[in-house]
């Protein structure tokens, strides 16, 4: 086995930004940050508690208050997130070696992730410049029109797998709109995050508009949800978590964007294109580790073609390589703490009681230490299964067979997630239809996960609440008021007028 590769000038501390500053925490409070492939501490992280959220929101809120961001033309804002798109495309191969080490993601996807995040700068930059309201006229009567306004703070509360590029999400629309932010990044992979406040700096961004706070989601995380002068929590993460956020944001009847989890499924139809379908549904459950919310993790195959299919893809399951994250032939590298990993682990042993074991099963060889499981497929998966239900989160995926197209809707429908799905068949009327009856917030009709920036990405059910992307971003991070005109005489009843006489 290659010897594991580290970056160069790794952080050995990693440090809260508030008010543009690195601080340490008020408490001094620290946690460990551990690299997956030698699970050996690389740094320590500063571990944000009540005191420190207070400090970061207090500097956003007077950042908003006070100072020129959100007053700014939206031209003015626009340079500068072209400026922070530059510095995030200028730093790919930074990183790219940054990312693939904190989380174990294969060095070849970690690339294309800071140029989707430059890309989300850009997109946002153009869209506010582009941005118009509504006016509606009466005329010679009234004229009405909205405004949009930021609200204020928004807390963005990030995950762990491609957490740069997930940032990159809530960070363009909510500085884009001109909102003041507090982001608490996943406490499993603090290190590219820690990266964003130079760039702002950097890019011109004014102190205060930026804050950023490690910690674990039950401290620094929940004290960023209850805070009284955050109105808008964007949270993207698992649905346990999510309903806690949901309860405790009630109490101050937050904003609230959530994208929750996943169990998606891809359906094969018996008029498909095989090999296709294939090279779309391997990448779909394999790529990112499996580490993704919209993974097609449960691949429903017609009956005709159920036999070819599995075998053609335990085939290539077997070969899939797997290996160092930072070695370029590469395809699935280690699961990102060892927690995740047992939990992962767990559900491969479920899965040997529930279906016929095609391919995987355990930690691939050759490869003894570090959070690795080799690409697991299951097949002759039932709906009721553990490992056709809950979401599993890494590579394994179960195979189940269908007889006609309402079996696989309603198989395809008989989870409690609905975040994604992936459909097959050259059959142009059956595609539309069956999606349109999915019960998902995104579909794809013979296509891998290509998502253009312009469209809504969310989730039903318990994959989410509400919608961010394109101008549904710009919706959840402003106000909409509506201002009305009366360009004639007034008419207005007069009430108690007749008495005043």
């Amino acid at each position: 086995m290659a010897e594991h590769y580290v970056p160069d000038d790794l952080p050995t501390r990693i440090r809260h930004y508030i008010n543009g500053e690195f601080v340490d925490s008020v408490s001094g409070r620290t946690f460990d940050v551990l690299d997956p492939v030698s699970n050996t501490n690389y740094a320590t992280a500063a571990a944000g508690q009540k005191e420190d959220i207070d400090l970061a929101v207090a500097a956003a809120r007077e950042a908003f208050t006070a100072g020129p961001w959100p007053r700014m033309k939206p031209r003015e804002r626009a340079r500068i997130l072209n400026r922070i798109a530059d510095a995030v495309e200028a730093q790919e191969t930074r990183l790219a070696q940054l990312e693939t080490f904190d989380t174990g993601l294969p060095i070849t996807q970690a690339r294309g992730q800071a140029l989707r995040a430059a890309e989300n700068f850009r997109f946002f930059a153009d869209l506010i410049v582009a941005q118009f309201d509504d006016a509606m006229k009466v005329p010679g009567a009234q004229i009405n029109y909205v405004n949009r306004k930021p609200i204020g703070v928004a807390g963005l509360i990030t995950p762990w797998n491609t957490p740069f590029m997930l940032e990159s999400w809530k960070l363009a629309p909510a500085l884009a709109t001109g909102n003041c932010v507090v982001l608490k990044p996943a406490e499993f992979t603090p290190l590219s995050a820690s990266l964003w406040a130079r760039i702002f700096q950097d890019a011109g961004l004014p102190d205060g508009v930026f804050n950023l706070v490690n910690g674990l989601g039950e401290e620094a995380g929940d004290a960023l949800v209850k805070h009284p002068d955050v109105p808008l929590i964007s949270f993207t993460g698992e649905t346990t978590t999510g309903r806690t956020i949901f309860r405790n944001a009630a109490e101050n009847l937050k904003g609230l964007s959530m994208e929750l989890g996943g169990k998606s499924p891809a359906i094969i139809f018996a008029d498909a294109d095989l090999d296709a379908a294939i090279d779309s549904t391997l990448f779909g459950v394999f790529s990112l580790n499996g580490e993704r919310c919209t993974a097609g993790s449960r691949i429903l195959v017609h009956q005709d073609i159920y036999e070819e299919f599995c075998g053609k893809y335990a085939a290539r399951a077997k070969n899939i390589v797997v290996g160092d994250p930072h070695d370029p032939e590469t395809e699935v590298g280690a699961l990102v703490h060892p927690e995740h990993y047992a939990k992962v682990a767990s559900y491969v042993e479920i899965g040997k009681t529930e279906g016929r074991l095609l391919a995987g099963g355990g930690r691939p060889e050759g490869l003894p230490t570090g959070n690795y499981i080799a690409p697991t497929v299951f097949a002759d998966v039932a709906p009721d299964a553990r490992i056709f239900q809950e979401e599993i989160f890494g590579p394994v995926v179960a195979i189940t067979p269908f007889a006609d197209d309402a079996e696989a809707l309603a198989l395809a429908n008989n989870t409690k997630y609905g975040l994604a799905g992936y459909v097959w068949t050259n059959d142009l009327t059956r595609a539309h239809n069956f999606s349109q009856n999915l019960e998902a917030g995104m579909v794809w009709l013979n296509s891998h996960n290509v998502r253009d920036l312009r469209t809504p990405f969310g989730g039903v059910k318990a994959s989410g609440l509400g919608h961010e992307g394109g101008y549904r971003s710009i919706d959840f991070y402003t106000d909409q008021q509506a201002v009305h005109i009366t360009l004639g005489t007034v008419h207005t009843p007069r009430f108690g007028a007749s008495a005043a006489q």
